[in-house]
């Protein structure tokens, strides 16, 4: 994992992905894959948690298996189901040819061959490239006994099926758990993981992100997007926009050949950066141009 071996390289890795972070970020990442810890990474929606897993799954040329969570999501659901309609298959084929034996039946429609891996247990399989990244996505949406279940996973990265017995990783995955905080995640599965807090970034470090993700944007549009959205946050909302708002904001204003932010094209491309109406509406009128004149003044040399 040379790519990996200290936490400069980490940060320089992330970076030539595209992903930009700070030293504290680096180092919590360089720590998990050090000591072959999950990682568990906790902020409100569009800060960068998910795209952390995807970066360093291309920065170490690993796999990428995601796990969205949800809420009912049980175990079979994340780790395997029988293909049962090939399985029905398998059986009226036997019975038509008559003489089978059952148990010899039963055998081969428990088999790998009918077998349907989920997330969980494609994690746990060997790969030539090295153990896969698993994102766990979003845990906090799934119900507490599915969190007891994850316990088994990442603490002796191994999932049972009662079928086929106990399927141990020769390799631990590289493990990044998400939760946006819709609910409190249990102790013992934190217990498991290293911890870091994803913050919204300070404005130097957003714009570094904008540069990354829209490089075509110019210096002056990226600042005054970027100082838009910071004095955004400060208002009360119901839902803050965060980084990805930002990026997808400054694409949508490049796509229209808009050079300078206004209250009119504000007004027009809300929809980029709020997703509630309640918050759109509460920027109509004249509010636009009150949290523009905070931005642009913010952006005069003292």
């Amino acid at each position: 994992m040379t790519q990996a071996d200290s936490i400069d390289a980490v940060q320089s890795m992330l970076g030539e992905q595209g992903y930009v972070c700070g030293r504290a970020l680096a180092t919590v990442v360089f720590l998990s894959l050090k000591l072959g810890r999950p990682l568990f990474l906790e902020g409100e929606a569009g800060v960068g948690k998910t795209e952390i897993a995807k970066a360093l799954a291309a920065g170490l040329n690993r796999r990428l298996i995601r796990l969205q969570c949800y809420e009912g999501l049980d175990a079979s659901s994340a780790v395997y189901e029988w293909n049962f309609p090939a399985q029905m298959v398998a059986i009226r084929t036997a019975e038509a040819s008559g003489g089978t034996d059952r148990g010899a039946l039963q055998s081969e429609l428990f088999s790998d061959e009918y077998l349907i891996e989920r997330p969980l247990l494609q994690a746990m399989r060997p790969d030539e490239y090295g153990a896969p990244v698993l994102l766990i996505d979003e845990l906090d949406r799934t119900d507490e006994p599915f969190e007891a279940f994850l316990l088994e996973a990442l603490s002796d990265f191994q999932v049972t099926i009662p079928e086929l017995g106990t399927v141990k990783a020769p390799e631990p995955p590289i493990v990044i758990v998400t939760s946006n905080r819709t609910r409190e995640v249990h102790d013992a599965l934190k217990r498991r993981c290293l911890y870091h807090w994803v913050d919204y970034p300070d404005f130097d470090r957003e714009i570094e992100i904008l540069h990354a993700r829209a490089p075509d944007a110019a210096e002056a549009l990226s600042r005054e997007v970027v100082a838009f959205v910071q004095h955004l946050r400060t208002e009360d909302l119901f839902k803050k926009p965060g980084v990805a708002e930002t990026i997808d904001w400054a694409k949508c204003l490049l796509a229209l050949d808009v050079i300078n932010l206004s209250p009119e094209v504000i007004g027009d491309t809300l929809g980029a950066i709020l997703k509630y109406q309640d918050d759109i509406q509460k920027l109509q009128g004249s509010e636009a141009k009150r949290i523009l004149d905070q931005a642009k003044a913010s952006l005069e040399p003292v």
